[in-house]
């Protein structure tokens, strides 16, 4: 009887370091923990340097990722001190390629290398508007341009999350257009539908509920309830639509503007009627039952709950803020565009049948443009554009998706 083997792993082509302040359950910590899995399927060897090893989605590290804290000292902000272990990991473990996403954590990384004198490719990712984030935020932020511009040497790669956020990085921060590479987030993968379709416990979305069945009609807004967002011009906006017709707003998200909105809600006389659930590990079902999910922010890096919402065949309200709404939404073609700030705009798209308006089956084919695997690609192609010595993996087959 001859005897079958199981075939022997194969090595690893590339060891990528994936830097980020923690693991707090925003939408960039979120997409970086879905990219990892696809990464590790395309045979890349993936450890996850953290300031700390702190936040919701800290238990959900995928198998076989090495996770190294590098903090001394827990800190409230996004700290450059990270600089100098990261520095010292550069130079032991030797990585063929280092990422970093955010703005501080982008300097700590480009700093690190410096330290190092590493030859490391670092590839840096701007996930917000940072024009926005330096004209409304404190000092920590306005000095992100310049340090942008005094390191980007130093950057073998720099990648932005959308065109409107590339062309903003560009002009803030005097970096040839060219040297920025687009790759959108990476929202829908292959627990996508598990989630869609899980139930919720709240009355307000019966469990298994059908789309947009409720009486009166709910709609959800997700996302930190902090200035960005701008969730004060929403809770207006839903006053002003409450004047016409019974309905209901569930806010999924927690930050520093609770307890205001919570006033401002009772003020308006829709206390009764507004819902402020905190934060939901899994927001799909809320989203998937809902009249119409609203994002009412004033600036964006790309809007990653706009293609949730799309994904679930979700019709979707937002504001037309830079810079990754319109892009999402090919300028209204899958969803209603209103200006930032005007709340009796986003009143009158709250009052439209948007299921009739924009069918769920278009919705989610255009959310199957952000998948997971594309994303993977996307980024393998720039990693071996910059590490031109690794061997060309043999059974990689890349697509040949551009975005």
């Amino acid at each position: 009887m001859t005897m079958m083997w199981p075939p022997a792993p194969q090595p690893a082509l590339l060891h990528v370091g994936i830097y980020l302040h923690d693991l707090s359950g925003g939408g960039v910590e979120r997409c970086r923990l879905r990219l990892i899995p696809e990464l590790q399927r395309r045979r890349v060897r993936v450890t996850l340097l953290l300031h700390a090893r702190t936040g919701e989605l800290a238990e959900r590290v995928p198998d076989g990722v090495e996770v190294i804290s590098l903090g001394r000292i827990r800190t409230p902000t996004r700290t450059w001190a990270d600089a100098a272990p990261l520095a010292r990991w550069l130079r032991s473990a030797r990585p063929d390629l280092l990422l970093s996403s955010l703005d501080h954590n982008n300097i700590a990384a480009l700093l690190a290398a410096l330290l190092a004198r590493s030859r490391v490719p670092v590839v840096i990712c701007q996930h917000n508007a940072l024009s926005s984030e330096a004209a409304t935020t404190g000092w920590r932020y306005r000095i992100v341009p310049l340090a942008y511009r005094l390191l980007q040497r130093r950057a073998a790669g720099i990648v932005a999350v959308s065109h409107g956020v590339a062309d903003d990085l560009a002009q803030a921060c005097a970096i040839p257009a060219e040297r920025v590479t687009v790759i959108h987030n990476p929202i829908l993968d292959a627990s996508f539908e598990r989630a869609r379709l899980a139930g919720c416990d709240h009355p307000w979305f019966a469990p298994g509920g059908e789309p947009g069945s409720h009486q009166p009609p709910v709609f959800v807004a997700v996302g930190r309830l902090v200035e960005q967002k701008d969730p004060a011009t929403l809770l207006a906006a839903f006053a002003l639509r409450r004047r016409h017709g019974p309905a209901r707003l569930a806010f999924l998200g927690a930050g520093p503007l609770a307890a205001a909105l919570q006033s401002q809600a009772a003020a308006l006389d829709v206390a009764a009627d507004v819902a402020f659930l905190g934060y939901q590990a899994n927001p799909l079902p809320f989203i998937r039952q809902a009249a119409a999910l609203v994002l009412s922010s004033r600036y964006e890096g790309l809007g990653n709950v706009l293609i949730e919402a799309l994904g679930c065949g979700t019709p979707v309200i937002s504001t037309d803020c830079p810079f990754g709404p319109a892009e999402i939404l090919r300028h209204g073609r899958h969803g209603c565009l209103v200006p930032v700030g005007d709340a009796a705009a986003l009143a009158q798209a709250m009052r439209r049948d948007l299921r009739a308006e924009f069918p769920a089956a278009g919705l989610r084919a255009r959310a199957a443009e952000f998948t997971v695997e594309r994303c993977a690609d996307a980024y393998l192609r720039l990693f071996r554009s910059l590490t031109p010595s690794k061997a060309e993996p043999k059974t990689y087959e890349s697509r040949g998706y551009r975005q």
